[in-house]
């Protein structure tokens, strides 16, 4: 066992990243169910029939996506398993709880996702599956950051206070996101339940939501360049580039319609945003590497970043 250990922790940062990778990806598999009408293909849980726990050749095309969907969980469930016995062999304590957290939301995922088909996808509910998503993703951005970022001290207040601002106001841009689809067309099935808000309402208020967000992020930005935190002002560009991006398509999909493209383009802008968000929060904490176990095996420590 020891030395499996030992093999699996040279192998930590590549399986921290498919960890990223895999929770992003199954944002937009989970997508697609919905934007093809398959959500309730599989119409139980946690079987796939009454009788059943795989999908069979009379529930059709749908059938099989919706049952493709859930055996992409157990692909999460792997890797999540890998990257925590990696961070186990590399005695990497801070990367054990973190992969160890990514772990266990993947079964509460899989859960709150049942009880999205046997309540026939309530978009609230179906709301809050999304939202752990984006958490999930966010606790996979902090295990990169922890094996990977150089080493810093935490950012003077006004940094830190824009920062915690955006990442609040992103959240608010990511739930009422949520609120949106919910109104809209695409249920996931033909007689799924719609929030009964009025579509062109809550979308005005996403619409908002995002233009503050851009205005905290064009904000902490300005100050992070002029403040000479270079590593704060890279990161907050990138994700500025994503914001701008994921609003454009938010746009221009809503003025063509919402096409089935654009909409599944739309929920992986949300789940790189998601990560972006998280990279900006732990841009302003301090950061020191656990010098008994990098990422890689004989990886020196960075030198620190000093943020103020």
């Amino acid at each position: 066992m020891h030395t499996l250990l030992a093999r699996l922790s040279r192998h930590l940062w590549p399986l921290a990243v498919a960890n990223l990778l895999a929770n992003i990806g199954i944002v937009v598999t989970g997508g697609a169910v919905r934007l093809t009408g398959s959500g309730l293909g599989c119409p139980t849980w946690p079987r796939c029939t009454d009788d059943s726990y795989v999908a069979h050749g009379e529930l059709g095309l749908h059938g099989a996506i919706e049952f493709g969907n859930r055996l992409l969980t157990f692909v999460l469930v792997a890797i999540a398993l890998l990257c925590f016995l990696a961070a186990l062999g590399a005695r990497h304590r801070r990367a054990t709880r973190l992969s160890l957290v990514i772990g266990l939301g993947i079964p509460l995922q899989a859960v709150i996702g049942g009880v999205t088909v046997l309540t026939d996808l309530n978009p609230w509910i179906v709301a809050g599956h999304f939202l752990l998503s984006m958490a999930m993703i966010m606790v996979c951005v902090a295990l990169l950051d922890e094996l990977r970022s150089p080493d810093r001290t935490a950012a003077p207040r006004l940094p830190r206070r824009l920062a915690w601002a955006t990442l609040a106001s992103g959240w608010v841009a990511l739930y009422l996101g949520t609120v949106v689809t919910g109104a809209g067309p695409h249920a996931g099935d033909t007689d799924s339940p719609r929030n009964g808000l009025d579509p062109a309402a809550v979308s005005q208020a996403h619409a908002i939501s995002v233009y503050v967000l851009v205005a905290l992020t064009v904000a902490l930005l300005v100050v992070a360049v002029r403040g000479g935190h270079r590593w704060l002002a890279r990161v907050t560009g990138l994700v500025l580039v994503v914001e701008v991006l994921q609003g454009t398509l938010g746009w221009v999909q809503y003025w063509l319609d919402l096409p089935v493209a654009l909409v599944a383009l739309h929920m992986l802008g949300a789940g790189l945003l998601a990560a972006g968000l998280a990279r900006i929060g732990l841009a302003v904490l301090p950061h020191a590497s656990e010098n008994e176990a990098r990422a890689e095996a004989g990886t020196q420590p960075r030198a620190a970043t000093h943020l103020g």
